[in-house]
């Protein structure tokens, strides 16, 4: 596991697809149309059938969302 302070998370998490879907409010289907069309975070293949995200990556997509919404991003 990575070093990190008392107070924060390793830098690295793996999460399976029904949280990407739960923090992100994305179907499925639309998880897959986004990667496919390059305007959201690749998965990881683990295994013949098993994938994954980098959590923070999803963390920075939403993040990146939500300035869009608000106007912060040029």
């Amino acid at each position: 596991m990575a070093t990190t302070s008392s107070n924060s998370q390793p830098s690295r998490r793996f999460i399976k697809r029904q949280e990407v879907e739960s923090i992100t409010g994305l179907s499925c289907t639309e998880i897959y149309r986004r990667v496919a069309a390059g305007t959201f975070p690749k998965q990881i293949t683990l295994g013949p059938k098993s994938v994954v995200w980098v959590e923070s990556e999803i963390i920075t997509w939403c993040d990146d969302r939500i300035a869009e919404s608000r106007s912060e991003v040029a």
